[in-house]
């Protein structure tokens, strides 16, 4: 088969990528969002470096670009090479028999046009966790939306809920069943990292603070409690700008890691230092750092939008939901409940680690991915 990826710069695909490397089929990448060369091995084709201007810059179209995108789409084919018209050229360049588009609204609305027009060629497309859940209500959104699952032949999901979003949107292709987004995780690797759960100290605090994630949220609730909080040591990782400088005003003694500041790995051995973790958005799906929580046996204190984490989490035993992750009284009462006594984190983390190793062994997960590949018909022949 060949098969080219559509995606951005991001770990997640060139994780699942990886898992085909060593398959029999041609693989090839193209940079939807033209940042350039990308790291995957050196057999895999990139086509980068596409968008090209058509004429000089018009008077006021960073303005329709930033202010009304959608008008700017219908001038954006005079004024520059888009990418339905670069995946065009590298169709009709190595014909490709599946074209796998990793997230919807940077990756699948642009080439959908050309997607549209080659039906012949088999279309996959991997929901990420924002996609459909937070952008579905959204008027403009919600036909493009529409649109794109129309057209995709195989979803791809890491959770139940968005596959059940899909099909109330008009999905009515073959599903994969739930995948990681970035596949597996090799767990045997990770284990020296795993320290003895009664040692642990550290309560551990995801830094996302944007459209979606709610840090400061977290933030503002240890402090509240923090002269309770003893003898545990606070650290915040991928901490975005506004957490570090939200941190430093209040000259708050915890350690921070910006974001892109640590490897995998190092949050994975930091996950496994760690007791409680503590994730809060308003909008995600599976996030891949609430599996490393699994795998490294740090507690989980997750938000739940959509119902999503509670596929995982059951409430009070393995984990805690948060339900209300702007309120700040809410969150305290999650930290209070797990370091008070009511939380066994010694059979929490038993059972997430065999959890983990049913769904989330790289193995497991790469026989998956690569079956993806293969026609059902020649599937149900194996």
């Amino acid at each position: 088969m060949k098969i080219l990826f559509v995606s951005m710069h991001s770990l997640h695909s060139k994780r699942w990528i990886n898992n085909l490397k060593d398959s029999a089929h041609e693989l090839y990448w193209f940079d939807v969002l033209d940042r350039g060369r990308f790291d995957l091995p050196e057999e895999i084709q990139q086509f980068t470096g596409w968008k090209k201007r058509k004429r000089s810059s018009l008077k006021g179209e960073y303005f329709l670009y930033k202010k009304i995108p959608r008008l700017y789409e219908k001038i954006q084919t005079f004024v520059e090479t888009t990418a339905a018209e670069e995946l065009e050229r590298i169709i009709l360049k190595i014909n490709p028999d599946i074209i796998h588009s990793f997230e919807m609204q940077s990756c699948s609305y642009p080439i959908l046009k050309t997607m549209q027009k080659h039906s012949e060629v088999k279309l996959i497309y991997s929901c990420w966790g924002n996609d459909l859940f937070f952008y579905k209500n959204q008027r403009r959104h919600r036909s493009q939306i529409k649109n794109v699952l129309g057209r995709v032949d195989v979803l791809h999901t890491d959770c139940s809920r968005d596959h059940n979003l899909a099909l109330g949107l008009g999905f009515t292709g073959e599903f994969s069943g739930v995948i990681p987004g970035g596949g597996g995780y090799e767990i045997s690797k990770t284990q020296e990292f795993f320290q003895p759960v009664e040692a642990r100290k550290i309560i551990l605090v995801k830094g996302y603070q944007h459209n979606f994630g709610r840090a400061i949220k977290v933030l503002q609730a240890v402090q509240a409690i923090q002269d309770q909080l003893e003898p545990f040591k606070i650290v915040v990782f991928a901490a975005h700008p506004v957490v570090v400088d939200y941190i430093r005003s209040k000259n708050l003694p915890y350690k921070y890691f910006k974001r892109g500041e640590l490897s995998q790995e190092e949050v994975l051995e930091l996950m496994g230092k760690s007791l409680i973790y503590i994730g809060n958005s308003i909008s995600d799906g599976i996030p891949n750092t609430l599996i490393e929580a699994f795998i490294m046996g740090a507690f989980p204190i997750q938000s739940n939008p959509g119902g999503v984490s509670e596929e995982l989490i059951e409430n009070g035993s393995n984990g805690l939901l948060i339900f209300e992750p702007e309120d700040v009284e809410h969150l305290k009462s999650l930290i209070l409940k797990a370091i008070e006594g009511e939380i066994d984190f010694y059979k929490s983390a038993l059972r997430n680690q065999k959890i983990s190793l049913e769904r989330f062994d790289y193995n497991i997960n790469k026989r998956k991915i690569n079956e993806l590949y293969i026609p059902r018909s020649v599937q149900k022949g194996l």
